[in-house]
């Protein structure tokens, strides 16, 4: 692809297409025409094309537009027939290489939207059938509702397919190891500081439940992204569109892909606004902070090994140091924050562009789109590698944890009712100071019995009060 990124050399062979602007030199062997060689030579800014996801997206739209347009009888049955043999055969990953339009062009994304179009319209040239780019391929479409829609699906199939069964194959895994580790008692912590106790079980139950909690807000999102924009056309009236296109076309795309997509109600609302994709991007944050805190629990617990907390031990996947001979870091945790950090980073870009909507058009869909297609594989990845080189395979530091655990001087928290906070406070105090278990000095500052003070500093009946 990076070949068809910069202007065509001219010492290459080429040949000349023509546009509404005049003669265009494009190289011979490729199959677009003249608008995606404008494109090409006007649009440098990010050298790296659409995501693939996107490319494919239009391209389905193509494809159920002519079927739709066939059925509402303004395509003939040679031209659509072409069209979609066309169509099935790049959704085949055949001439990806021929896609080259920068990320950074028009806010509508028409110079991609021309590029497939073009691309089509060659395909079927060279199955001896005159299919005109604008005239067939873009018949009852405009750019202005192709590449919105085209958004909408690249989202709905990515978060259909890869990102909602990562999510649930990561909560799983989370529950599987709660279940294992449901009666082994660790300090809890806040603000860094030793805590009253809790269970392995209740600390991954509560990531298992974020997790959950995720999966519900993105399949509502789902929803939502699922009404198409398709049909509106231009400005949203359905200008030189069939009366009963976008319905046919929202059936013919659900049976192509296996998702169902409807037509909106006010195309208006997903041309010139973007607000369900802001929506998204926020529900994509929202999981990379989930993802981000889990990470960090990870880190802090498999801290160490000696001087760190060292509650766990994450699998050694590889050395950690080029210098430091045996060191090995959590590198799954570390690159997954990153992840998350940068799905931060981009829901402020994609939320910015999202409300970049001018009367009847936002100009920022190119940025949206690979945007939110960067974000939902960044967070499918993450969920997946997560769950089998980190949390799957961490093992439990039973000594690291036991030990700290009868010293804890925060136990003392259960004695409140029956004593008192400030007399409590002392035997923690002397505790601490003493590196005694809190149950030796609490036998020797208070009238409770042994076997009382047993029953009632018990950690484990602590986690279940």
């Amino acid at each position: 692809m990076d070949s068809f990124g910069t202007s065509h050399n001219s010492d290459k062979p080429a040949r000349i297409e023509t546009d509404s602007l005049g003669d265009v030199e494009v190289p011979q062997d490729a199959l677009y025409g003249a608008q995606t060689q404008r494109a090409v030579d006007n649009f440098t800014l990010a050298g790296g094309a659409l995501p693939a996801s996107l490319i494919y997206a239009i391209i389905r739209v193509k494809h159920a537009a002519a079927k739709a347009n066939l059925e509402c009888g303004v395509l003939d049955f040679a031209r659509a027939g072409a069209i979609q043999t066309a169509c099935n055969s790049l959704l085949e990953g055949k001439h990806l290489q021929h896609f080259p339009v920068d990320i950074y062009q028009t806010g509508s994304g028409t110079s991609s939207n021309m590029n497939v179009n073009e691309v089509i319209s060659q395909l079927c040239a060279q199955a001896n059938l005159m299919v005109h780019p604008n005239d067939h391929v873009n018949c009852s479409q405009s750019s202005n509702d192709v590449f919105p829609s085209s958004i909408r699906i690249a989202c709905a199939e990515l978060i259909t397919h890869k990102l909602l069964p990562a999510l649930e194959h990561l909560h799983q895994v989370i529950t599987s190891r709660a279940t294992e580790l449901a009666e082994v008692v660790k300090t809890g912590r806040t603000h860094l500081m030793d805590a009253m106790p809790v269970t392995f079980g209740q600390v991954l139950s509560g990531w298992a439940s974020q997790i959950d909690a995720n999966r519900q807000r993105l399949t509502l999102a789902l929803n939502e992204i699922s009404q198409l924009p398709q049909g509106g056309t231009a400005v949203g009236t359905g200008i030189n569109t069939p009366a009963d296109f976008a319905a046919t076309f929202a059936r013919c795309l659900s049976e192509d892909t296996g998702i169902g997509f409807t037509p909106v109600e006010q195309p208006f609302t997903k041309i010139g606004a973007q607000d369900d994709l802001a929506a998204l991007s926020g529900n994509l944050k929202t999981l990379a902070v989930t993802l981000l805190k889990i990470s960090n629990d990870l880190r802090w617990m498999n801290s160490g090994p000696l001087a760190g907390i060292g509650e766990i031990s994450l699998p050694a996947l590889q050395p950690g140091s080029s210098i430091m001979p045996g060191k090995v870091n959590p590198v799954i945790p570390e690159a997954t924050a990153m992840a998350a950090t940068q799905v931060m980073g981009l829901d402020v870009a994609t939320t910015s562009a999202c409300g970049a909507g001018n009367f009847e058009l936002n100009v920022m869909l190119p940025l949206i789109g690979s945007n939110l297609i960067q974000s939902i594989n960044l967070m499918s990845g993450s969920a997946v590698s997560l769950a089998d080189k980190a949390i799957a395979g961490f093992s439990v530091n039973y000594d690291n944890i036991q030990r700290p655990l009868a010293k804890n001087p925060i136990l003392v928290t259960a004695l409140n009712a029956i004593i008192g906070y400030s007399k409590a406070a002392e035997i923690a105090k002397k505790a601490y100071a003493e590196q005694r278990d809190v149950i030796d000095v609490a036998a020797e500052e208070t009238d409770l019995s042994r076997e009382e003070l047993t029953q009632l500093l018990d950690p484990k009946r602590l986690t279940h009060p």
